[in-house]
């Protein structure tokens, strides 16, 4: 296998023993590369010393940036690669949801602060500077969404999900858009005024944070 992930952190069992157990498993062959999903920056560290994490996986995009302050200095410092799910902000960013959009009644979304209507109704602003900015360089909303994350740290790997293949080529895309520092700015600027909570509590809590 070449990249074994603990998806989520389990409280009740040390992240030491974790990695010990994985460190087996690389030397025994069967497992090439170590990662870890929603870890906080010390269980990171802890992890790190015992066996060398290649990567974390973590939602990270223009309106998910609660990481840039501890765990991507973190990722800096020790090396450590960053996956980003969720860069498009569970479809939000692509401008394809608005205050009249009906989600099916199993969709997780429904359960999310963000997108409740007030939440979403402000956030909306920040999409309409994506697609300004989207305009600006011919183009999607999706693909300055995933330019920004880009640009963010060479060593930062989007994930974005997709059934289509016209879909998956618009992302590729993404890697040809050269946002501008101004452009950069703004969205930052914008993407401080997100409203709403990542998760309810009940679900935070679940993260491993």
């Amino acid at each position: 296998m070449d990249l074994f992930y603990q998806h989520r952190v389990d409280p009740q069992v040390p992240i030491e023993d974790v990695a010990g157990t994985v460190k087996e498993l690389i030397q025994e062959g069967k497992v090439k590369h170590f990662g870890l999903s929603e870890a906080a920056p010390e269980t990171v560290r802890k992890a790190h010393a015992v066996q060398k994490v290649t990567t974390v996986q973590n939602e990270y995009s223009l309106w998910t940036r609660n990481i840039e302050k501890e765990l991507i200095p973190v990722l800096e410092e020790l090396g450590i690669g960053l996956v980003t799910y969720s860069p498009l902000g569970r479809g939000f960013l692509t401008g394809n949801i608005t205050t009249q959009s009906k989600f099916d009644k199993n969709d997780f979304r429904n359960n999310l602060p963000r997108f409740e209507p007030d939440a979403l109704q402000a956030n909306l602003k920040l999409v309409e500077l994506i697609h300004n900015i989207a305009t600006k360089h011919n183009a999607t909303n999706a693909q300055v969404a995933l330019a920004w994350l880009l640009a963010q740290r060479s060593w930062l790997v989007p994930i974005p999900g997709s059934t289509k293949t016209h879909r998956i080529q618009e992302n590729i895309g993404s890697t040809e858009v050269k946002l501008t520092q101004t452009d950069l700015n703004e969205l930052n600027k914008a993407a401080d005024l997100v409203s709403g909570e990542r998760y309810p509590d009940s679900i935070e809590k679940m993260t491993g944070k």
